[in-house]
């Protein structure tokens, strides 16, 4: 099993120019890449077979390219054949249609880092990287286990310095337990409540940017006008507390619903559609939903939970979870709402989640669920209940079957 330890580092000034040397050159080798990448591709594209450099053409480019630049000497070269190979691997997931096109990167925009493949070490309690005569001081919070893989050294736009060591803890995943209905939790995620259980437990959210909004406005406007180095540094801090303190809501409540449960059901969220809603595109942004959703996979992977997922489109809001009658009229300002066909009265997100449990359910292990469907009787008389089966065949047709 590989897990990530990351830890605060705290160099000296020699050590600081030094890494900040690494970041730049690593951003070079991967912006110059990029470009002789596509431009043998676009001289060539009126071929049958244009030219499409390997990392292997582009790496072996490296020993020329620093007899030309003898500063990249200083630079160690496995974090330089990093970058190449990070640019590689990002077209292949361009190719896959599992992210964008690969743009140039930028020294002004987020989180500047460099990594280091191999031959670190910790000696003493510091952090020894190639290149570096002296090693880096570091606060080792939480012990390492394992043998490590890799480590990567960034800043943040604050001017902190972090690193990220991989490790190879030798430890296999745990074995999931079977799937059944009564260690089966469906979670609905929400902006009023962060996310709801189908056993009616509701998770605040405490709208960390929304509280922060009114001082972030005051710096944003004081930067605008004078664009000091102080004032930027202040408005990256008040960013990273609001980032800080929304990761450590979402570690601590995935951690919480993986350690309490074998089965977890969620709904496939389209966040990024989803964002197009001028509306509420602030709030869907201020939960981090896909975040959210990306640590309780890897972290069902190590405790060895089930993770099942319902369609996007599936009615999980609109279903009733009484009888299965489907609320078209439903709109989103309806938190509280009452079946016309049963007359159960529902709070729209439990609701919800109790569904979503329901539908993984079916969908990994063929459970039928039971919905209680009212029958009025001829004349007027009082309405009896049968108890009525539903289900969706391989076929994706829905089936009902009648109890006798």
């Amino acid at each position: 099993m590989l897990k990530a330890y990351k830890y605060r580092l705290y160099p000296n000034k020699a050590q600081k120019e030094l890494i900040n040397r690494h970041i730049g050159s690593v951003r070079f080798i991967y912006n110059l890449a990029l470009e002789v990448k596509q431009t043998a591709y676009k001289k060539t594209a009126h071929r049958e077979r244009p030219i499409n450099l390997s990392y292997s053409n582009l790496s072996e480019q490296l020993p020329d390219l620093k007899k030309e630049c003898e500063w990249l000497k200083e630079i160690n070269s496995q974090s330089l054949q990093a970058s190449i190979k990070n640019l590689d691997t990002a077209y292949q997931n361009f190719f896959k249609k599992q992210a964008g096109y690969p743009k140039f990167k930028s020294k002004h925009r987020g989180n500047q880092s460099f990594h280091v493949p191999q031959s670190m070490s910790i000696e003493n309690g510091r952090l020894k990287i190639p290149k570096f005569k002296y090693p880096i001081k570091f606060v080792q919070d939480r012990t390492l286990k394992g043998q490590i893989r890799s480590a990567t050294v960034s800043r943040v736009p604050s001017g902190k310095f972090f690193v990220s060591i991989l490790c190879d803890t030798g430890e296999a995943c745990k074995e999931k337990a079977p799937v059944k209905a009564d260690t089966t939790v469906g979670i609905d995620l929400g902006l009023k409540d962060f996310a709801i259980t189908s056993g009616g437990k509701k998770f605040e959210n405490p709208k960390y940017l929304e509280k922060a909004e009114a001082k972030l406005k005051f710096i944003q406007r004081k930067y605008s006008k004078h664009k000091g180095k102080r004032t930027k540094q202040k408005l990256a801090k008040c960013h990273e507390k609001v980032a800080n303190q929304r990761k450590d809501l979402l570690h601590k409540n995935s951690t919480k619903l993986v350690r309490e449960n074998q089965t977890i059901a969620i709904e496939d969220l389209n966040v990024k559609g989803m964002l197009k809603n001028h509306c509420l595109a602030k709030a869907i942004s201020s939960v981090s939903w896909s975040m959210f959703t990306d640590m309780l996979a890897y972290k069902s992977e190590w405790y060895g939970v089930n993770l099942l997922k319902i369609d996007t489109f599936d009615p999980s809001s609109k279903t009733c979870s009484a009888c299965g009658d489907v609320n078209k009229d439903l709109t989103l300002k309806d938190r509280f709402w009452t079946c016309k066909t049963c007359g159960s009265e529902h709070d729209r997100d439990i609701n919800a989640a109790q569904n979503i449990k329901a539908f993984a359910l079916n969908k990994k292990t063929g459970a039928w669920v039971e919905y209680l469907k009212p029958e009025i009787a001829a004349g007027g008389g009082e309405s009896t209940c049968t108890l009525v089966t539903e289900g969706v065949t391989t076929s994706g047709e829905h089936l009902f079957f009648s109890s006798d």
